[in-house]
């Protein structure tokens, strides 16, 4: 199961689409008979069987159960317009950066005489360019939610806390706990 971050970073591709994916039924069977070879192929994707994708994809059936529409739109988003999603993360990777937007608890250590409890914070903060490459490296090796928390905390701990070296230098181990929304921009 996709975790928070991975979720997020794929709303922020949707919002890149320069061209809507395929609404209809039959348009989006056909959409992934395309990408996937065959209609075994999409059969075993959305856990139907070939028959079934067979006859949305020729419109016998023009509408698919609520669990089964849920898992065809998910595979058609997830595989709509891949070259505009790759120009967006290298851009984002390179020169704009990403813009993270979230309300979490967030806990560190701190220096003795400092409070370091943990609380609900709602921060929209612009990372700089290295983080927006740090995080989509580890997406596409499989990194687990909690190590692209890590880095998108490593990231809010030098930019917002630290403000880029301004304060809190004595400031460690940022952590992100207990999301409760977590919005990408880039």
């Amino acid at each position: 199961m996709a975790g928070e971050i991975e979720d997020a970073i794929e709303r922020a591709d949707r919002e890149a689409f320069t061209k809507e994916p395929p609404k209809t039924l039959k348009g989006q069977v056909g959409f992934l008979i395309k990408q996937f070879g065959s209609a075994k192929a999409v059969a075993q994707e959305i856990g139907v069987t070939a028959d079934s994708v067979n006859r949305y994809r020729r419109g016998a059936r023009k509408h698919a159960r609520a669990d089964v529409a849920a898992k065809i739109d998910d595979a058609v988003g997830k595989r709509w317009q891949p070259l505009v999603r790759k120009r967006r993360q290298k851009q984002a990777s390179t020169s704009t950066g990403i813009t993270v937007e979230t309300r979490a608890r967030f806990g560190y250590t701190a220096p003795v005489g400092t409070t370091d409890d943990g609380r609900f914070r709602r921060l929209t903060v612009h990372l700089p360019p290295q983080y927006a490459r740090r995080l989509f490296d580890a997406r596409d090796a499989g990194a687990s939610d909690q190590q692209m928390r890590g880095i998108i905390a490593e990231g809010f701990k030098e930019v917002y806390f630290q403000d880029g070296g301004g304060r809190a230098m004595g400031l460690t181990d940022v952590e992100i706990n207990d999301i409760d929304y977590l919005d990408l921009d880039y």
